[in-house]
């Protein structure tokens, strides 16, 4: 059971194949079994409660949901009304949300179950879930290797079949990054088409919902489920939700890549002759390459660590130990409260990107800073808009390197370097896809990534879906994954 996709299950509960019940237990022994660290927190009898009231609507012929009896697990920057939801924080180990977040809704409306919350760093800031206060999680593909971040244990837990769908976000490349480190898709919708209400804010303006699975049609089915637009979020895009599911094709005869050349250079050998590979199959389909240039692309990782710590630096201060957060139990006085609160709840890389933030948005600095990286910001823009003139989608590699061992990345500036590929979309609000492309000499996987024009999110599945057509080889499984049903 645990190697069907999020359609086969939903399928099989509707054909009384299995149950909800027995499709819950069974995830869920898998959930409490794993030692990966890709969880946090399981929601047993929430998850139980769904699945019984599941199969009595089916006993009673009563409409059904597109995700009908399929286990989630949501990054634990979502809101669950009644769970926990920690953002991987110690300031937030006590703190239970009070309303469900829009994709919470979403999903239980169209019958999902829920059945845990996922590892992530420290308030979405890191990109190898090694920022986590709770614990490290580890790459299914090879232990003690990194799944990722911040939405490591989302795409881990996928990896690992502990549910064949799951829930990450996404701010500089937090759902692209851990699927190719852990060999799934993953999919930065349009900035907009997916609702941020009850996602807990790291920097609002490039922060997107995402999901991961181990094929297209799930992402697509999953992206039809949690797209409809959102009255409690105001960047939400009020247009008719879209159906990618019904709409998914792979014919893209005479589909325009855009390639990037100019950015390839200093990427790992194995990845680059992946992504060749991964054009030739695309041409093998109807599809015609074209050189284009992103000049300002370069500038994407400086430009993100001035503008994302800024937004962070605004978002976080509600985190004080009086508003939200654990109170020190040291303090003495009102300003030992916000000192002491924050200097024991929040972790090493969160204080380095609020003390960032502050700094370039504090009197004197905010117009050499943060001013001119909203200037340049437009500029990656503008060049994706003139490259659009030429191509449909741009292609390059979804990360420089393949995952890495834990640990063996300790500079800073080194492991912000990781998101070069992956930032520019956000930066421009476009949607993007990681696509598994293959697997490394050491079997780690490849992920190729493509992007293209702000609310085109179908035609990156549909490109997806030619390439997994041809690309019918792609069907391994962690040997993790077969240890957890042993």
């Amino acid at each position: 059971m645990f190697t069907l996709s999020a359609c086969e299950l939903t399928k099989k509960f509707k054909n009384k194949e299995l149950s909800a019940v027995e499709i819950t237990k069974r995830f869920l022994e898998r959930a409490k079994g794993e030692n990966l660290g890709a969880l946090l927190s399981i929601l047993e009898k929430r998850a139980l409660n769904k699945a019984k009231s599941l199969d009595e609507k089916l006993k009673a012929s009563e409409p059904l949901g597109l995700l009908a009896a399929v286990p989630v697990i949501v990054k634990d920057n979502i809101m669950i009304e009644g769970e926990v939801c920690t953002c991987g924080s110690k300031f937030l180990e006590d703190y239970h949300s009070s309303f469900d977040a829009s994709v919470v809704k979403e999903l239980e409306k169209e019958d999902a179950i829920i059945i845990a919350k996922a590892n992530m760093d420290e308030f979405a800031m890191g990109s190898s879930n090694e920022t986590s206060a709770y614990k490290p999680c580890d790459n299914p593909w090879k232990k003690g290797f990194s799944p990722g971040g911040s939405s490591g244990g989302s795409a881990a837990s996928v990896a690992a079949r502990l549910a064949p769908i799951s829930l990450g976000t996404d701010t500089g490349g937090s759902v692209r990054q851990p699927a190719a480190f852990c060999g799934l898709y993953g999919l930065k919708p349009t900035y907009g088409r997916v609702s941020r209400y009850g996602v807990v804010a790291f920097a609002s303006s490039l922060d997107q919902v995402g999901p991961f699975a181990h094929n297209i049609d799930d992402i697509a089915l999953l992206s039809s489920v949690i797209n409809r637009p959102c009255n409690k979020d105001s960047t939400s895009i009020h247009t008719p939700a879209e159906k990618y599911h019904e709409a998914l094709s792979d014919d893209i005869k005479g589909l325009r890549i855009g390639i990037p050349t100019h950015l390839l250079e200093g990427t790992d050998p194995e990845i680059l002759e992946s992504f060749d590979e991964f054009i030739q199959t695309l041409k093998s389909c109807g599809a015609t390459t074209t050189e284009i240039c992103l000049p300002n692309n370069k500038y994407s990782v400086p430009i993100y660590y001035i503008l994302a710590p800024a937004e962070a630096s605004t978002n976080l201060a509600r985190f004080d130990g009086i508003r939200y957060g654990k109170r020190s139990a040291k303090a003495k006085s009102l300003s030992e409260v916000y000192e002491m609160s924050r200097t024991d709840g929040f972790g090493k890389e969160v204080v380095q990107r609020i003390l960032l933030g502050t700094y370039v948005l504090s009197a004197g600095f905010q117009d050499a800073y943060y001013t001119k990286a909203q200037k340049v910001r437009r500029k990656i823009f503008e060049d994706y808009d003139n490259a659009f003139n030429d191509c449909d989608i741009v292609a390059f590699p979804t990360t420089t390197i393949p995952s890495f061992k834990r640990g063996s990345i300790t500079d800073p500036l080194t492991m912000y370097k990781q998101d070069i590929y992956t930032i520019s979309a956000n930066m421009a609000g476009l949607p993007a896809l990681s696509i598994p492309s293959g697997f490394t000499k050491e079997g780690l996987p490849i992920g190729i990534q493509i992007q293209s024009k702000q609310m085109d999110d179908q035609r990156l599945m549909n490109v997806a879906k030619a390439f997994e057509t041809k690309n019918d080889s792609y069907s391994k499984i962690p040997a993790y994954a077969e240890e957890v049903e042993a």
